[in-house]
């Protein structure tokens, strides 16, 4: 999706991020995609990782400024996150991002389900946290992002596996944010209904199991945002940015929900 936040709409000044590296995993698209665009459009360098180096390609054509890069990675292989880490240098911006898990209910799911979801989001990002780290804290200045759900504060129906997922890297996120040094911040990104080829998926999926039409499932979900529409993931993508200003570092240990107001808890 092409979103009308790029360009002159970015929303922070061009430039306020230079100097910084940062890594975004799951890059190749959705809100991965659009949170690479939009941290190089606020002057950062970005190396970014996906599964799939041909979507990785366009990403870098269409990135703002030089230096880019682009890496094929499996989160799921943790020693080639580990190899990949050790040969990157210092990053100052690590967004931990990774496709979540089929849905279904919870009760479906045998413990072997839990595994690859686990090693690419919980797994990988501890990894990946646990080196950049010292090099964040030499630098003086880290920023550690992740990409989760709405579900840690309200869990979604037919989603019990990712329920389940995300509630485990709020409550890691939480708790490193009470060891890190000072000068590192880790919060999260509760995205809400967004445009991506993600929600999609669910909608067929789910559409699949109770024989409700697509646009019955969709519209369901919009009867519950006050906005009526879905999240543009440039939107997110400008949360995560915000997160990552120098201005922004007395924000640590927060789960920022970017949902249209669907949440109704506090």
């Amino acid at each position: 999706m092409e979103s009308n936040l790029a360009g002159s709409d970015f929303p922070f000044a061009e430039g306020i991020l230079s100097g910084n590296t940062a890594l975004v995993c799951g890059a190749s698209k959705g809100i991965g995609r659009a949170c690479a665009l939009m941290l190089a459009r606020g002057g950062a360098r970005v190396i970014a990782c996906a599964r799939t180096s041909s979507d990785l390609d366009s990403l870098i054509q269409e990135m703002h400024g030089e230096g880019h890069q682009a890496i094929e990675l499996d989160l799921e292989d943790i020693g080639g996150v580990e190899k990949m880490v050790r040969d990157i240098g210092p990053i100052h911006i690590l967004v931990n991002n990774s496709g979540g898990p089929p849905g279904g209910p919870l009760l479906e799911n045998d413990l072997e389900d839990f595994d690859g979801p686990f090693r690419r989001h919980l797994h990988a990002s501890h990894t990946l946290t646990r080196a950049l780290v010292p090099d964040m804290e030499s630098e003086g200045t880290g920023r550690i992002v992740n990409i989760i759900s709405t579900s840690v504060r309200e869990p979604i129906d037919n989603i019990g596996l990712s329920n389940t997922l995300r509630g485990a890297m709020a409550s890691w996120a939480k708790s490193l944010s009470r060891e890190l040094p000072p000068c590192i911040t880790i919060n999260n990104i509760l995205p809400g209904f967004t445009d991506t080829d993600r929600l999609g998926s669910l909608a067929e999926s789910i559409s699949n199991r109770t024989g409700k039409p697509v646009k019955t499932v969709q519209d369901d979900w919009m009867s519950g945002v006050p906005i009526q529409r879905l999240i543009d993931p440039m939107e997110t993508a400008a949360a995560v940015t915000w997160l990552c200003l120098p201005s922004s570092s007395g924000v640590r240990g927060v789960s920022l929900a970017v949902d249209g107001g669907r949440m109704r808890s506090i």
